[in-house]
């Protein structure tokens, strides 16, 4: 059994009760808030494993609460909105959300993100090896190798395929992969991104031109999926 607490903030009572309900019958413990009020309360004095949060409450925007909770919490934040333009989901990731789901959704694909976000809170040391379907990173020795043979990668082509392992599942914008990658004053440089994320792809990927490992986010970024 899960038994992993998520809190929903969501001022939509169908939304609320359909959420509650799914996550119950897959042994999630759930608590509930209809207003940022309510749900900054719920989250300091009962910290949850996982929030899911709509932008559009009643007393304060979905935005202004993101900031405030990613000022002392850590763990996953999925944002659920009918707000489905490119700046708000952005704005959302590079104010801290894991991920963005917008409604309605399926309820598969929400399960699925929830369970990535919660699986992936766990920081993978630099000790440790990483394995996939079809490659393997080792750490320590900063060795990549595919069906057990070594591939080169440049610097910062390793450094990029370890940011997007160390946030497996989560949808990554260019801003804060540029930005991680290259510094501050790269962050509108998105043609570095579309060079290295094109050669990372041809060297770990089976098929480069319909990669399973490092999905497109169209207008957002990229995701980084095991494959499995």
């Amino acid at each position: 059994m899960n038994r992993s607490e998520i809190l929903i903030i969501d001022d939509e009572e169908q939304m609320r009760k359909l959420l509650e309900i799914t996550l119950h019958s897959h042994d999630f413990n759930v608590r509930v808030a209809p207003t940022a009020k309510e749900g900054m309360l719920l989250a300091a004095n009962h910290p949850p494993d996982l929030i899911l949060l709509d932008l559009g409450l009643p007393d304060e925007s979905g935005h202004d609460v993101l900031k405030k909770l990613r000022e002392w919490y850590t763990k996953p934040i999925l944002i659920v909105s009918v707000q489905n333009n490119e700046e708000d989901i952005v704005k959302a990731l590079d104010n801290g959300a894991n991920d963005y789901l917008i409604k309605p959704f399926r309820t598969g694909e929400l399960l699925a993100r929830i369970r990535s976000a919660l699986r992936n809170t766990t920081f993978i040391g630099l000790n440790s090896i990483a394995e996939f379907k079809d490659f393997q990173v080792d750490f320590t020795a900063r060795i990549v190798t595919k069906r057990n043979e070594q591939i080169k990668l440049t610097s910062t082509e390793y450094s990029l395929l370890t940011l997007f392992i160390q946030n497996e599942g989560k949808a990554l914008t260019h801003n804060f992969l540029l930005k991680q990658i290259w510094g501050p004053s790269f962050a509108n440089e998105s043609q570095y991104l579309r060079v290295y994320v094109g050669q990372l792809r041809k060297k770990i990927e089976d098929n480069p031109n319909k990669p399973i490992h490092i999905i497109t986010e169209s207008g957002v970024g990229y995701r980084f999926v095991s494959g499995e």
